[in-house]
């Protein structure tokens, strides 16, 4: 009974707030007529409680890194809790026809600083031939490192030419303090790397993830190591589960995450688990908050964000417990920032 109470506060919690949602854009194709598009959002609370937001500017047109010989890293910052934003920042900016895409980020809460990883290619010199790079920040986001490169750190010998990316949103820092990150090889699978030195150096686990594309990972209560995966001509999620540290993985579809192969978020809540991504089989639309109290074996009852064209989206916890969801709307027309109350976790 205590529990189908509490399921009913949750549900009741989510009907009332759906109808009362501000969508705030942040990246809008018309602030700038320079900027085809903006797409692939990415969201972090830092250690004082900014929020940074990142996201790729597209000139030219809105293809991804393969086909586009333009596109910039660009970010905006709140102090408030995404009530107010600052100006957009250009912090990655190369010359035509080098381009780097699919921002994502980590923040080490025992450092305070911010990794900021993002893909590059040089469509000029080294067409379809991927490379990694991390960026720093150790003041919240207002300056930040020149690019460092560290593909060969988190590659395998023989995959230089594979098409192959780091999973743009975010990683994880484990209580331990390692840096976790996961990043798909279409060929040879989803791994995980990381950092055990804040980012000093970087390793990859060499075993494969499989079904999986862009994936996202969290450490449980238990210390063991979930990845949450899209995979492409399918209906639902699927999810990967280490005891060992990613030396080994059992793999289970999650048929109560329906998914049309698109990226997606996860986060640790307190003791729940929090995923957001386009709920529905076949199309990038309905973009939906889940809410796992077993630690991702299962999900309750799903409930809508926004019910129109969505597509990637990135969750943080905000400091004030809210919790702060960006996401591409609208045929990635519009790029918008949601407060979502945390009464909608509300427990009996």
């Amino acid at each position: 009974m205590r529990i189908l109470i509490k399921y009913f506060l949750i549900f009741t919690s989510f009907t009332f707030y759906s109808q009362n949602f501000e969508y705030v854009d942040l990246f809008d194709n018309s602030m700038n007529n320079e900027v085809f598009c903006y797409r692939i959002p990415s969201l972090v609370t830092t250690t004082n409680g900014t929020l940074i937001a990142a996201i790729d500017e597209r000139n030219n047109s809105c293809g991804d890194l393969k086909w586009n010989r333009d596109i910039n890293i660009v970010i905006r910052k709140s102090f408030d809790d995404g009530k107010t934003w600052t100006k957009i920042e250009k912090i990655i900016d190369y010359p035509l026809g080098k381009s780097a895409s699919d921002p994502s980020m980590i923040v080490d809460k025992k450092t305070n600083e911010i990794f900021l990883f993002f893909n590059y290619m040089d469509l000029d010199n080294a067409k379809d031939i991927y490379r990694f790079m991390v960026i720093k920040s150790s003041d919240h986001g207002e300056n930040w490192s020149e690019p460092v490169e560290i593909t060969n750190n988190i590659i395998k010998k023989g995959w230089e030419k594979d098409f192959m990316f780091i999973t743009s949103g975010r990683g994880i820092q484990t209580k331990d303090g390692t840096l976790l990150h996961c990043l798909v090889n279409l060929n040879k699978g989803t791994h995980v790397f990381g950092s055990k030195d804040h980012g000093k150096s970087w390793f990859l686990i060499d075993t494969p993830l499989s079904p999986g594309d862009e994936s996202k990972i969290v450490e449980l209560l238990n210390g063991n190591w979930l990845v949450n995966s899209r995979v492409n001509s399918n209906d639902s999620r699927y999810s990967h589960i280490s005891k060992d540290n990613g030396q080994t993985w059992v793999t289970y579809k999650n048929t109560d995450l329906k998914d049309p192969g698109c990226n997606a978020s996860l986060i640790n809540y307190d003791e729940f688990l929090l995923f957001t991504n386009a709920f529905n089989s076949k199309y990038r639309k309905n973009l939906s908050l889940s809410i796992s109290e077993d630690q991702g074996k299962t999900w309750a009852k799903n409930q809508t964000i926004y019910t129109g064209e969505s597509a990637y989206s990135s969750m943080t916890k905000l400091k004030n417990g809210d919790i702060g969801v960006f996401f591409e709307k609208d045929n990635y027309t519009k790029n918008v920032f949601v407060r979502i109350p945390k009464s909608w976790l509300a427990k009996n």
